[in-house]
């Protein structure tokens, strides 16, 4: 795993990199090339990986469950959680926020974020 990946605000640009980095490595374990055109899915199951983009998704939600749990006073949760509203901010887009992003995985696995404050679950 990607050391301090949980903290980062991934983008589905930066899941590719990562996908694509980490195939390649597993078809070197195993010995295979691009050539051999043998499928990503056998090459998985041959080595027993599952994919990363799951693994990102596992860390940040378990790390979102450690801030959540943390008092309110915590540094690390004022850090996280708080957003200054008086900055003015660039043309173009919002930047992708690490909040965001938890909360696309909460809506995708289908979990509540009361799950998560219940570290048995």
């Amino acid at each position: 795993m990607v050391y301090g990946a949980e903290c980062w605000p991934t983008k589905r640009r930066h899941v590719q990199q990562l996908s694509v980095t980490e195939m390649r490595m597993l078809r070197w374990f195993c010995g295979h090339t691009r050539r051999d055109r043998v499928r990503n899915e056998v090459i998985r199951d041959r080595v027993g990986v599952a994919p990363i983009e799951e693994k990102l998704t596992q860390h940040r939600l378990r790390w979102f469950g450690h801030v959540q749990r943390r008092p309110p006073e915590a540094p690390v949760r004022n850090g996280v959680l708080e957003r200054v509203d008086n900055v003015k901010r660039g043309r173009g887009r919002p930047k992708l926020t690490w909040d965001e992003s938890v909360k696309r995985d909460l809506k995708d696995w289908n979990i509540s974020k009361e799950i998560i404050l219940d570290r048995s679950a």
